[in-house]
């Protein structure tokens, strides 16, 4: 399979480009901005941001501690993202349809 990005071959069971980190596979990506309730390490913030600009949760979260540690601003920043971007919907379990039993007549 090739990176539709840029034109490398990679594996054909990879969801993601080794070379350039975009999104290959036929998984959509998200089309809002939420913190995800699966796979979080604290509090889903960097995870949110990865899937919603298409990135590699590395490159966010090492940006995010880059900024935090120069900028001072990151831990700030985070605890507002925290609070302003949404918890992803709650899937909830389908129920078990009740077993049909043939009516007597």
């Amino acid at each position: 399979m090739y990176c539709n990005y840029c034109g490398k071959v990679i594996q054909e069971d990879h969801l993601l480009c080794a070379y350039c980190g975009k999104r290959v596979g036929a998984e959509v990506a998200r089309r809002r901005l939420v913190r995800p309730r699966e796979g979080r390490v604290f509090a889903g913030v960097c995870r949110g941001f990865a899937q919603y600009f298409d990135l590699d949760i590395s490159v966010i979260r090492i940006a995010w501690v880059l900024v935090a540690c120069f900028g001072g601003g990151g831990v700030l920043a985070y605890v507002v993202a925290w609070i302003v971007v949404p918890n992803e919907p709650e899937k909830l379990p389908v129920p078990d349809a009740p077993p049909m039993h043939p009516q007597n007549s």
